[in-house]
């Protein structure tokens, strides 16, 4: 890890992490996709679970990653990555991450064709049961994410302190090839980086001191993002605690000036960040005053951080 990974204080941003977790889902699931006789294809990001953040990494440190797949549907992947690392100097190891993700295979020669995953084998059928239990509950969480995916930020003149409107933050940011596969979609590892990097400025802005990323709830990827696009990545303040902060990060994206379609909502998820001092201890946080109409909406009010 070098020092562009990491913040002033020397904690790897947690939008790396999450970029080298994505990679690393990407490389097992297109490699197995194509272990098969069908089509050639590249795996699309769609889901990424609850992802803990339990130890912080920091520059010098060599990061270990790995992927496995735990289980495959007809149409999907489902990975476990796991992210350790190490002082090359005393040879200490220790788990920073541990996370789940959902891939789909996308057709090279249609990219709205979704192709069919090989199967693997399970050691025992309690295995397999219990992955396709996972399956069907990312699913329906997928679906009610998108049928809540309505809210914008709207500017907020003069905000009081420690209020949403007070720290929330948007990035533009124009995609371009080398943010994008094979297939000229947005890499979702990416996106992930420039969600975590809004957040982490909404969080610094609420405490005025160093953060970290403590977890990140679901990523739901709900549309995929082409090369060329605009995307408005926003952030908003949602629950704080004595100890957390929890923050609502969307990306919308704005197509091809060619195209007929209107900007859409593509990502959106939930981010968990802990204040900092000096020497690396929890602080307590500012507690959020919801005032008028800059208040998120009780849907994201009443989730709680921990």
């Amino acid at each position: 890890m070098r020092p562009d990974d990491a913040n002033v204080a020397g904690n790897v941003h947690g939008g790396t992490v999450l970029k080298m977790i994505e990679e690393a889902g990407a490389i097992i699931s297109t490699r197995h996709c194509n272990s098969g006789t069908g089509e050639p294809c590249v795996a699309a990001l769609a889901r990424v679970e609850r992802t803990d953040f339990l130890s912080p990494m920091c520059i010098g440190e060599v990061a270990n990653v790995s992927a496995e797949i735990t289980y495959t549907s007809k149409h999907s992947v489902e990975v476990q990555v796991n992210v350790m690392s190490e002082n090359i100097l005393t040879g200490a190891k220790k788990v920073t991450n541990k996370a789940t993700l959902w891939y789909v295979p996308l057709s090279l020669k249609n990219v709205n064709k979704v192709v069919e995953v090989p199967p693997i084998q399970y050691a025992r059928k309690e295995q397999e049961d219990e992955g396709r239990k996972r399956y069907e509950e990312q699913k329906l969480d997928r679906l009610e994410t998108k049928q809540r995916n309505g809210d914008v930020i709207m500017p907020v003149i003069n905000p009081e302190p420690h209020t949403v409107g007070y720290s929330q933050s948007s990035l533009i940011h124009l995609v371009g090839p080398s943010d994008c596969t094979l297939l000229g979609f947005v890499h979702g590892g990416v996106t992930m980086k420039l969600m975590d990097e809004v957040a982490g400025i909404v969080a610094a802005r609420h405490c005025k001191t160093n953060i970290v990323t403590a977890s990140v709830d679901a990523i739901n990827f709900h549309e995929k993002i082409k090369k060329g696009s605009v995307i408005t990545i926003s952030g908003r303040m949602t629950f704080t605690s004595n100890k957390s902060m929890e923050i609502e990060v969307f990306v919308d994206a704005d197509p091809f000036v060619d195209e007929p379609q209107e900007r859409y909502r593509a990502v959106s998820a939930f981010f968990t960040y802990v204040s900092l001092s000096k020497e690396g201890k929890t602080l307590p946080v500012p507690q959020l005053l919801v005032l008028g109409s800059a208040a998120p909406q009780p849907a994201s009010m009443d989730r709680g951080a921990p």
